[in-house]
């Protein structure tokens, strides 16, 4: 419960007050799945939603600092099926261990983005315009690479996908939760306590303004993309750990997912105010709508994607009332 202290603290910086309602809207669904199922407050219930949007959880983090600079990137779902099939292809029909074959995968993904980030900054390009080429160009690319499934049975891969790590209670983790939240720790250092991070958000908040302080705009639009590339590609690896197959139809719509996930969390559309914090929960909303609906049974899983519409037009609005309020600074981390 908030105190004095707290309650100061969000009149004097009204953005706080979407990361909250994001957080309340969280505990008040777990509650009310508490009420309506048996079972649904059990601890694995909610460390499975790490589990099945771990990659997602990942994806989303990248997005985070794309979003934080005012920006887009609409490839990561077409990254993350690139690297999938082109993992699965490395390991299964190309004799690769997965080790050297994952690194391959994140050097392609990081060099992608950063040639979008060198697109965007060097030739003014709109991000909308040149990470929808990118879309077309990964998914693209993972079509020649196979146009067909191709599983993963290499002993090495399987057994970190079925990898689980024991957390009390009888409770598990798996191996692509735990790289998610290792993400997620190091995103927050990241944006709340380095040069980078601040860039980022000054960068945000007004780009002719982080010039003229001398911050490094120009390479570090290029590293927030390259950022993005490296995560979807991480992503992609870790949806190999939850699917042991890589498919070039892999993420259809996680782009949408992701970018939902950001302003559910608190961050603004227009960059220069968000938390690496608000994301996870709003990964952890949408992946509670899913589970809402699979406890239910009744429900088709087309209202997950009716939900996440109203929730996302609901954020934009409170964000837009909120910028109205009165002048707040760009919370970090």
């Amino acid at each position: 419960m908030l105190g004095p202290g707290g309650l100061a603290r969000l009149r004097r910086d009204p953005r706080l007050v979407s990361l909250a309602v994001t957080i309340a809207l969280f505990a008040g669904m777990s509650f009310a799945g508490g009420a309506l199922y048996d079972g649904f407050l059990r601890p694995q219930v909610f460390l499975n939603l790490f589990i099945d949007n771990g990659f997602l959880l990942v994806v989303a983090v990248g997005m985070t600092f794309v979003i934080l600079t005012g920006g887009i990137d609409l490839s990561v779902g077409a990254v993350v099926a690139f690297s999938t099939v082109l993992l699965a292809s490395l390991v299964q029909r190309h004799g690769w261990h997965p080790l050297p074959a994952i690194g391959v995968v994140l050097a392609l993904g990081t060099a992608f983005g950063a040639l979008m980030g060198v697109l965007i900054q060097r030739y003014r390009l709109q991000p909308f315009v040149v990470t929808l080429a990118g879309m077309f160009l990964a998914r693209g690319a993972a079509t020649l690479v196979s146009v067909e499934s191709i599983g993963i049975d290499h002993a090495f891969h399987v057994a970190i996908a079925s990898l689980r790590v024991p957390v009390g209670g009888g409770a598990s983790l798996s191996a692509g939760a735990l790289i998610a939240l290792v993400v997620v720790v190091a995103g927050a250092l990241l944006a709340g306590r380095s040069r980078f991070g601040r860039s980022v958000y000054a960068i945000g908040g007004s780009e002719a303004s982080a010039r003229l302080m001398g911050l490094p705009v120009d390479r570090t639009l290029v590293q927030v993309y390259a950022l993005s590339g490296f995560c979807s590609a991480l992503g992609g690896v870790v949806y190999t750990f939850y699917m042991l197959s890589g498919y070039s139809l892999h993420a259809m719509g996680l782009e949408l997912d992701a970018i939902a996930a950001v302003v559910i969390g608190g961050t603004l559309l227009a960059g220069g105010s968000g938390y690496v914090l608000g994301t996870v929960f709003g990964v952890l909303v949408l992946g509670l709508i899913q589970t809402l609906i699979v406890f239910d049974g009744a429900l088709s899983s087309w209202w997950t994607r009716i939900a996440i519409g109203v929730l996302l037009l609901a954020f934009c609005l409170l964000q837009r009332l909120l910028a109205r309020g009165p002048a707040g600074g760009g919370g970090h981390g």
